[in-house]
């Protein structure tokens, strides 16, 4: 039975997928029209208490699928917009992202950035998916530097390649890659802003934790990887940045 995270939220339809997702059309290509996800539940049975106290990391996974919902739940949980706000506020003089979201950040700066790597969810064909927060939707991509079947190709193994062969990552059905670019937060902060987005890092690993918690699935946070090689596989902008990988799927007994 899932059992998510109240969490309060109002969703409301936004479009315009170069001015949310900039970044798509300088490293990646969109490779299909957005797709919505279902919207996220903002309430539910589980308590934020009960969440915190049996959330565990999980490394090995059943192979079954995770639903389409359950995935929108989960990146709703670590970046989605809370409070829709079209225009900035009087003299906010850095690039607008749409809101209030899941995690703190300074500055409402909003750096990170979230990658899908799909091999088994109910509804997408596997394949290399940006979350677009504010539109709650994915775009599918292909990465500039993936094998000649873009997208669709399952990129589970790469990327577990990348992260010292790490079972975790090609076992899970769907993996989750944080990422983001620093220069959004140094830009106002200075040197500092760098300590702020892996601060901001931190805040979205925990909400996708106890989302994970409350829908009965399990993660870990993997930080053991090659950072030139997962930013290759996924065919990364130079402006973003890898800070972690979660695998994420239905926990096995040990």
């Amino acid at each position: 039975m899932s059992r998510p995270i109240p969490l309060p939220a109002l969703m409301l339809g936004f479009t315009c997928l170069t001015a949310i997702c900039p970044a798509i059309s300088r490293g990646q290509t969109a490779d299909t029209q957005p797709i919505p996800l279902p919207q996220p539940r903002v309430d539910g049975p589980m308590s934020v208490e009960a969440a915190l106290f049996q959330r565990r990391s999980n490394r090995r996974f059943k192979d079954e699928p995770v639903r389409l919902a359950d995935l929108g739940q989960i990146l709703w949980a670590a970046q989605g917009v809370t409070e829709h706000i079209a225009q900035p506020p009087p003299g906010f003089s850095y690039e607008w992202r749409g809101g209030m979201r899941t995690a703190p950040s300074a500055g409402a700066l909003y750096p990170l950035e979230l990658y899908a790597v799909v091999g088994d969810v109910e509804g997408l064909e596997p394949g290399l998916y940006r979350f677009q927060p504010v539109e709650h939707a994915l775009a599918q991509i292909t990465s500039p530097d993936a094998p000649p079947t873009g997208a669709r190709v399952d990129l589970r193994e790469e990327v577990g390649g990348a992260a010292l062969r790490q079972l975790a990552i090609r076992q899970a059905p769907v993996v989750l890659v944080l990422a983001g670019a620093v220069d959004r937060t140094t830009a106002k902060y200075g040197d500092r802003g760098d300590r702020y987005v892996h601060i901001e890092v931190g805040a979205a690993v925990q909400n996708v934790y106890l989302e994970c918690e409350s829908l009965e699935l399990g993660t870990v946070y993997i930080g053991a990887f090659d950072d030139a090689a997962v930013e290759t596989v996924l065919g990364l902008p130079d402006a973003e940045q890898v800070f972690g990988i979660m695998p994420i799927g239905h926990p096995a007994a040990d």
